[in-house]
């Protein structure tokens, strides 16, 4: 059996290294965003506040955009990103409100 890392030059066995380990810090960073989400979700139900809020929403898209763009990383992938988190985090939230967990 071959090696697969056989032929593949060191800078490029670097790079993918760094973006292994990106990689991994934002699984983790999304999953602490998600443990701390749920924790929104439990309190607004308890309050029985609604698992949406637009205009929060909206604030947080218009500063991902803003940092975004100040990072040199395209806004609307930026926004397209938070836009999927946001769905998820209300799907959450509506289970929970709904007596179901994630």
């Amino acid at each position: 059996m071959s090696d697969p890392a056989a032929g593949i030059p060191a800078e490029l066995k670097k790079y993918r290294a760094s973006i292994d380990n990106l990689d991994a810090a934002l699984i983790h960073i999304l999953a602490e965003r998600f443990r701390i989400t749920k924790e929104v979700g439990e309190l607004k139900a308890r309050h029985a506040m609604p698992p949406a809020d637009p205009d929060r929403e909206k604030r947080q898209v218009d500063r991902l955009r803003r940092l975004a763009a100040e990072a040199e990383l395209d806004p609307d992938f930026a926004e397209k990103l938070l836009n999927f988190i946001i769905r998820e985090v209300i799907r959450h939230h509506e289970q929970i409100a709904g007596g179901g967990r994630n």
